[in-house]
């Protein structure tokens, strides 16, 4: 895959465009260039800490979106062993939109649902961009009820800008897929763990990801609406876009601080996609611990304190 940068990330850009330009150098005429390649890579490595060690919420969000980023599929190749993947919702289509299947992770099988967008054109197509339809909700929803049947834990792998929001999704009931599986998941005797991997949009998330522990890596957004979508409706300007992501509070740090996230899943520097091998062990490490605690959790215990976890959500002021 080809490098993307954003406009923050420009004077990375130049200065990896001058080390290119030494080691072409030094091949081509066998000039010794390491020490100025060395200098530069320490250049290199204090930018990267001033540019990702300050980035906004806007910035972030853009880094959730990045082209290059993991997808889950990524995650599945480096952390699931003998991933076996499933089908249908048994009552209209298969929703390629969300994989879910079962396998190993370390030496405990969960079950594994999760929203891929796709690489390249063909394949975003086939996935919806990760957009999943009514059919994908049930499919999901009929595989959490089997791992709750055979006692295997369930793991939620999120990436989403949203449920898909067309007319045929709408006329084979989109809203009432996302609220029987919310339903269904606060109610499962089984341990949850969602992960939050690019972009968390609205009920198109939340439909797989009510959780007993949910973690959020580093550089993602989690929200009701995106923030163009927010400052189209409360700024009528698309472009007022830092405004509104502020005003959400829409990134990991944020949701962790107000209870909604359990933990932050540290990227490597510069965020997930500049390496994929690091992000998954990262990603795998903190899953094996968080189930770790679960597991100890009767079924009772574990839909008590899933109630209790959604019931502290938010601030309530009593007038009366």
């Amino acid at each position: 895959m080809s490098k993307y940068y954003f406009d923050f990330e420009e004077p990375l850009k130049a200065i990896e465009a001058k080390i290119s330009t030494l080691h072409k150098t030094a091949s081509r005429t066998g000039m010794d260039v390491y020490s100025s390649i060395q200098k530069l890579q320490d250049e290199l490595e204090q930018k990267k800490l001033e540019i990702y060690g300050s980035l906004n919420r806007w910035q972030r969000v853009q880094l959730a979106r990045h082209p290059n980023r993991p997808h889950s599929s990524d995650y599945i190749k480096r952390i699931v062993d003998g991933w076996y993947e499933f089908h249908g919702d048994r009552l209209y289509a298969d929703d390629s939109s969300v994989i879910v299947g079962s396998g190993y992770i370390k030496s405990t099988k969960f079950i594994i649902i999760c929203q891929e967008k796709g690489r390249g054109t063909n394949d975003k197509v086939l996935r919806n961009f990760g957009m999943m339809r009514p059919e994908g909700y049930r499919k999901a929803q009929r595989f959490m009820k089997l791992a709750e049947k055979f006692n295997v834990p369930i793991l939620s792998l999120i990436d989403t800008p949203g449920a898909y929001p067309g007319i045929g999704a709408e006329e084979r009931g989109q809203a009432e897929a996302i609220a029987s599986n919310l339903f269904t998941m606060s109610r499962l005797k089984v341990p949850i763990i969602s992960v939050v991997i690019g972009e968390g949009a609205s009920g198109g998330a939340l439909g797989i990801c009510l959780s007993d522990k949910m973690l959020c890596l580093e550089n993602t957004w989690f929200s009701v609406i995106s923030p163009e979508g927010c400052a189209s409706i409360l700024f009528r300007d698309p472009i007022k876009c830092v405004e509104a992501a502020d005003a959400m509070k829409v990134t990991s740090q944020d949701l962790f601080e107000l209870g909604m996230c359990d933990r932050i899943i540290n990227e490597p520097s510069g965020g997930a996609h500049t390496d994929y091998d690091n992000a998954a062990k990262l990603v795998e490490i903190s899953i094996c611990e968080e189930y770790d605690l679960l597991k100890e959790l009767s079924p009772s215990e574990l839909i008590e304190g899933r109630i209790k976890k959604y019931n502290d959500m938010g601030q309530w002021i009593d007038n009366g």
